[in-house]
């Protein structure tokens, strides 16, 4: 028999602060099989008491209170790694990868979240660190794969609606783009990227942007200045990023959108998505 898996991922900004907030109450009628977290900022004893009757794998930043990325599930997780390039590379609490027998097949599911960044920084040369290895990793998932998360990075025009004012600003920068225009090329050929480079594409797709077509959003994150939520004046900044065999199982995707302020549990929205397995 064939089954759907739903997969959610949510920058929490905060575990316990989320928890608090309303993210129980969502869980209860989403009905999400895999819930992938970022901005965790707690520890495994938190992480449980937030989610009562998952199982969940978690990577935890070595600064207490930063970062930090888990994998949430309605049953065990048995095989998952955190490694993400070599000693010299800062991934703690930002990477980490399940795998999953779903109807008799093999499913990889990441949890990651880039660095913010800052351009012209050594906060920026973090970031292309790890995107790098990001890179490298992606080839190596497998045929059913999907990295899902805060990527931080804006990767088309579409994706910030005020994208005129941030493009000397990090998320938005053209050698971060680039990154995006090869992860998201065709497989085995050669990318002409925005920041004026070539480079070869590694097949993946972009679920959101291939749901939502050629416009404006749906944007996952507003920042807590101004009027942003109220104007939708925000980031696509959250993904799920698919490898061709799995994108095709896509049955649905969707934002998942706090109806006002006052009722977000996280900055971040919800990024959902229906992947259908024939078993």
């Amino acid at each position: 028999m064939s089954r759907q898996l739903r997969i959610a991922s949510v920058n929490v900004n905060g575990i316990r602060a989320a928890a608090r907030k309303g993210m129980h109450e969502w869980l209860e009628t989403a009905d999400v099989d895999i819930l992938t977290l970022q901005e965790v900022r707690a520890q495994a004893s938190d992480l449980a008491a937030a989610l009562p009757g998952w199982h969940f794998v978690a990577d935890e930043a070595l600064a207490k209170g930063r970062a930090g990325v888990a994998i949430a599930a309605r049953e065990p997780l048995d095989v998952w790694r955190i490694e993400l390039g070599d000693d010299n590379l800062d991934s703690k609490g930002r990477w980490v990868e399940a795998d999953i027998e779903v109807a008799g097949e093999h499913l990889t599911v990441v949890s990651a979240y880039v660095f913010t960044g800052e351009a012209d920084t050594d906060k920026q040369v973090a970031k292309y660190a790890f995107l790098d290895a990001m890179e490298s990793r992606m080839p190596h998932l497998g045929p059913l794969a999907v990295i899902t998360g805060d990527l931080n990075v804006g990767h088309r025009e579409f994706d910030i609606r005020n994208w005129r004012g941030n493009r000397k600003k990090a998320g938005f920068l053209p050698r971060e783009r680039a990154y995006f225009d090869r992860f998201t090329g065709p497989a085995g050929e050669p990318v002409a990227t925005v920041d004026g480079e070539t480079g070869t594409g590694l097949g993946w797709i972009d679920v959101g942007r291939r749901f939502a077509g050629e416009v404006d959003g749906p944007y996952t994150w507003w920042s807590n200045r101004g009027k942003a939520f109220d104007t939708d004046t925000g980031w696509r900044i959250d993904y799920h990023l698919a490898t061709p065999a799995l994108a095709e199982r896509v049955a649905d995707y969707r934002v998942v959108r706090a109806p006002s302020w006052d009722t977000r549990w996280s900055d971040h929205a919800p990024v959902v998505a229906d992947y259908v397995f024939p078993g």
